[in-house]
């Protein structure tokens, strides 16, 4: 293959890479932001404590967190093939990721909203504000930073996963790797994606602990 192909394969399976990654992490926010929330809520000590629906939630949510992403790829192809019509490309990738994506995002967020000063939520609840008004108005804001850095964990994990699904056809990056580096035993190429891959990472990574940063000194600054 020439350069200049490849150079054109390359920069396809960048987008292929970060339409994958943050197309998935935003629907899976939307399932999983929710999810977390209703575990603190729910919680035996919660504002609304429900112990059974809590724990069959929980249950719920471990047992799809324990399943390996390339097992899971591979069992949600009916599904994925259902819903997009294929299971080959980057939009058919979309699918297993958001699956594998949102109870990881909804632990994620159990775990920032439960780093909350619990001072704070009392003195909001002797105030009268309601569950509703103390989650949205207390508990989100309070855990702003630690939901970022969350989030900038939550894409490069969902980073590593649509490089997995290289294996099964996902397009992207992964797809590259494994199709013009593994398979044809070009090491060039490998060395290449998994840079790529890497510098990936280190931006989110990075751009997402600045955020935090900046909105935990305005907290500080604010209190």
């Amino acid at each position: 293959m020439q350069l200049t192909e490849m150079l054109s394969l390359i920069v396809k399976g960048f987008w292929e890479t970060l339409y994958m990654t943050l197309g998935s992490t935003i629907v899976a926010y939307a399932l999983g932001l929710p999810l977390g929330l209703l575990l603190v809520l729910t919680d035996p000590k919660g504002l609304k404590p429900m112990p059974v629906f809590n724990r069959v939630l929980g249950i719920v949510i471990n047992l799809l967190r324990s399943v390996p992403f390339i097992i899971l790829l591979v069992w949600v192809m009916p599904v994925t093939r259902a819903i997009m019509g294929t299971t080959i490309g980057s939009k058919a990738t979309l699918v297993p990721l958001f699956i594998a994506a949102a109870p990881f995002i909804a632990r994620m967020v159990e775990s920032s909203a439960r780093e909350v000063n619990q001072g704070v939520i009392e003195a909001a609840q002797a105030m009268g504000a309601s569950p509703w008004e103390i989650l949205v108005k207390v508990i989100l804001p309070e855990a702003k930073p630690s939901l970022i850095v969350g989030a900038a964990i939550a894409v490069t994990t969902i980073l590593g996963y649509s490089a997995m699904a290289g294996i099964v056809g996902g397009g992207g990056l992964g797809a590259i790797a494994i199709n013009y580096g593994y398979y044809r035993s070009n090491s060039n190429v490998m060395l290449v994606m998994v840079v790529l891959l890497v510098l990936i990472v280190q931006v989110f990574q990075e751009v997402g602990t600045r955020i935090a940063q900046r909105l935990d000194r305005r907290i500080r600054e604010r209190d």
